[in-house]
């Protein structure tokens, strides 16, 4: 690819970047917003390289939207997760992070927490929706599933490595 590609290329990728930037939706953690008034929602988005990723961040995670609800009850919370990470939620990989299995279902089931994994990712890898289980919803994408929290005010938490 020649440099004048690269440049443009580089350039559009900015563009991109800021065109899809939440602005003053994102928060910059849990602590910030039990300080401010009630916000609408909160969606945290997951991001990651590392598949283990979610065994590790989801008790975290579980304790943080505890303490967002004891300050806001019934709270609308939800987990998008877009990253290599959301192939530990896939049926075949239950055994490997049952950690993760175990918090996500409880969190559907017992805490009213939408977790979203990214369709799109998913394809590239040939993952096809049927092979995340029940209680784990494909979004078509990450980026798009986000964008419509953020349409809803809802507020952004993100989570990386």
């Amino acid at each position: 690819m020649s440099m004048r590609a690269l440049r443009g290329l580089r350039t559009l990728l900015l563009l991109c970047s800021f065109w899809w930037s939440p602005g003053n939706a994102l928060a910059n953690d849990v602590d910030t917003l039990l300080t401010q008034e009630r916000p609408a929602g909160v969606v945290f988005e997951i991001i990651a390289g590392s598949i283990s990723m979610l065994d590790d961040s989801l008790p975290r995670l579980r304790r943080d939207i505890e303490r967002l609800r004891e300050r806001f009850p019934d709270l609308p919370v939800a987990i998008v997760s877009h990253g290599r990470e959301q192939f530990a939620l896939t049926r075949a990989n239950r055994s490997e992070h049952s950690v993760a299995h175990d918090l996500v279902q409880q969190l559907v089931d017992e805490e009213r927490v939408d977790v979203h994994v990214c369709g799109t990712h998913a394809g590239w890898f040939d993952i096809e929706p049927e092979d995340f289980p029940d209680y784990v919803d494909v979004s078509a994408t990450g980026p798009a599933q986000i964008n419509d929290y953020l349409a809803l005010d809802y507020e952004l938490i993100v989570i990386d490595e």
